[in-house]
């Protein structure tokens, strides 16, 4: 596969600045909880204004310090965000840029086959990033917990309204993949198989198209064997839009 579009944006960093005292506060009080909790919830465990904790958890999120999830759907309403500490051991994948060229140079050297390696790989890394999360029964729901798990990776997914057509308007690893498109590609699309897989119940569809448009990829989610997926076929590519060529 050759690369002939620039593609995404490389996923950036977080320029972090020290924590205020009370958000600061709001992160150890995080750390203590057992579980994702609501703004809400944590609210009244911090005596602050709901609004005030949403807002330093916001940032945390930003910073990389804690995780962001949607609730499973309960009844009428867009279900509630949920939130957790990142462990101190985890960081956004981002933060491993160097270590992704060197494996996915190794993988291209010594693999008979790397896009299947690099596939379950990746499928190796989505389970791990959604264990212990409760798959839902609702597909856009799913879909939708997934886009919000690669937004926190550093992907920039831009979404039609039910989540199927996908831009990836960054790329945590792209000077990487332009180099070893088939491999570090290869583990993106597992991720989103295994991600979308562990936070649904119904089967669904993944493919990613890498480079497929001068400023992002393109990934679409999709219900397996269903017609109504018709409905929301891939959008044909722009006349004379160059194409990645595999």
């Amino acid at each position: 596969m050759t690369v002939e579009n620039n593609g995404p944006l490389p996923g950036s960093g977080t320029n972090r600045v020290p924590l205020s005292r009370q958000r600061r506060g709001v992160l150890q009080y995080l750390r203590g909880q057992t579980c994702p909790v609501t703004a809400s919830a944590l609210a009244q465990v911090c005596a602050l204004h709901v609004n005030t904790v949403r807002e330093h958890l916001d940032a945390l999120v930003d910073d990389g310090l804690a995780v962001r999830e949607r609730s499973s759907p309960s009844g009428r309403g867009r279900p509630a965000f949920r939130y957790r500490a990142r462990p101190p051991q985890e960081s956004p994948a981002r933060e491993y840029a160097g270590l992704a060229t060197v494996l996915a140079a190794q993988i291209a050297r010594s693999s008979a086959d790397p896009r299947r390696d690099a596939l379950a790989a990746g499928e190796d890394w989505g389970r791990v990033l959604t264990a212990g999360q409760t798959p839902s029964t609702d597909s856009k729901e799913a879909r939708t917990r997934l886009l919000d798990l690669l937004d926190e990776i550093g992907f920039a997914p831009e979404a039609d309204a039910d989540a199927h057509q996908v831009r990836l308007r960054r790329c945590p690893f792209v000077e990487t993949a332009r180099e070893h498109p088939g491999v570090i590609c290869g583990v993106h699309e597992g991720l989103a198989r295994a991600g979308l897989a562990a936070l649904g119940v119904a089967p669904q569809e993944v493919e990613l198209l890498p480079f497929a448009e001068p400023d992002a990829c393109r990934l679409h989610l999709g219900l397996a064997g269903r017609p109504d997926d018709e409905n929301h076929a891939r959008p044909p590519a722009s006349p004379g839009a160059p194409r990645a060529q595999r």
